[in-house]
């Protein structure tokens, strides 16, 4: 009869610790999705400001960009065709 018992209380307590891990598990899951979640949106929206940089970086270097940043900003002008010396390899 006390072999019983102690049998009944073992199981119970193997039981009720599986049934602790479980519900411990199944919480660290639903930590880790909501983490990956997460991080998907995060990337997602790198990528979006990476194709966005790209593309500002494709019209910046641009023939017009650089010429349009040469006069405003640096005052530069084409020079007069007669002006313009041609060095020719020997």
């Amino acid at each position: 009869m006390k072999n019983q018992t102690l049998l009944i209380a073992l199981l119970a307590c193997a039981v009720l610790g599986s049934g602790v891990g479980v519900a411990h598990t199944q919480h660290n899951n639903r930590q880790l999705f909501i983490q990956l979640q997460k991080l998907q949106v995060e990337r997602d929206d790198l990528e979006v400001e990476w194709e966005l940089l790209r593309l500002e970086q494709s019209t910046l270097v641009t023939d017009a960009a650089v010429e349009n940043v040469a006069r405003t900003r640096l005052n530069m002008l084409t020079p007069d065709p007669g002006t313009v010396l041609y060095i020719t390899p020997p």
